[in-house]
């Protein structure tokens, strides 16, 4: 886990995984008056209650970031680095690898750091084996580049990307409407079995557009 996160890191990361949080040295990072600073946090909702059931994480790790960065992506701003909190009735080692490891690699992707983050044993506030996660995402945008623009006016044409899935969204409706299926069922028009189109993690945007940051 150390090395996937570590992978993330260049000369602007001072202090990483280890320190309850990160140290990113802004000097490093073409920051003026300028440029601003956004950090969405956010989490994955009841997804995680799936990644359980099938006893797969690393998509969850994922998620949390490219939801993150998706948040900044619309605002024009580039990310600089994430950190985590995941929050457990007992911790699994294997399962908090797997999903730190998916974090490292959708932060790597992306050209951001993984700083670390904060894990927390709950028992009682989650049932055993459960588990949730959430984040923040720091990043810098041009202010004169911000959105929405004041320019924009009535017969402008406005050009709408279709999602690919749900993402993240509106997972406690999916497993009420598909609560009476098998998981590895495949129920058409699906191609693939129920559980692997839930679990299919947010599509990396942020890498599709890592070569036009602006």
């Amino acid at each position: 886990m150390k090395a996937a996160v570590e992978r993330t890191h260049g000369p602007a990361v001072l202090a990483g995984v280890g320190s309850f949080g990160g140290v990113f040295d802004a000097a490093a990072s073409p920051i003026c008056a300028a440029r601003c600073w956004w950090h969405p946090t956010d989490g994955v909702g009841t997804k995680v209650m799936l990644a359980v059931e099938l006893d797969r994480y690393d998509g969850i790790g994922t998620d949390i970031v490219n939801h993150c960065i998706d948040d900044v992506l619309v605002q024009r701003a580039r990310p600089l680095f994430f950190l985590d909190y995941v929050a457990s009735s007992r911790l699994d080692p294997e399962q908090m690898a797997a999903i730190v490891t998916g974090m490292a690699a959708a932060c790597e992707a992306a050209g951001c750091a993984l700083l670390g983050g904060e894990t927390a044993e709950m028992p009682g506030v989650y049932a055993p084996g459960h588990f949730d996660v959430a984040g923040t995402l720091v990043g810098v945008a041009e202010r004169a580049r911000l959105l929405p623009r004041d320019d924009v006016r009535p017969g402008d044409v406005l050009v709408g990307l279709a999602s690919s899935g749900p993402h993240t969204n509106g997972y406690s409706l999916l497993r009420r409407v598909f609560g009476a299926l098998p998981l590895d069922a495949t129920p058409a028009p699906l191609d693939r079995p129920l559980g692997d189109a839930l679990l299919a993690p947010i599509g990396r945007t942020s890498t599709c557009c890592r070569e036009h940051w602006p």
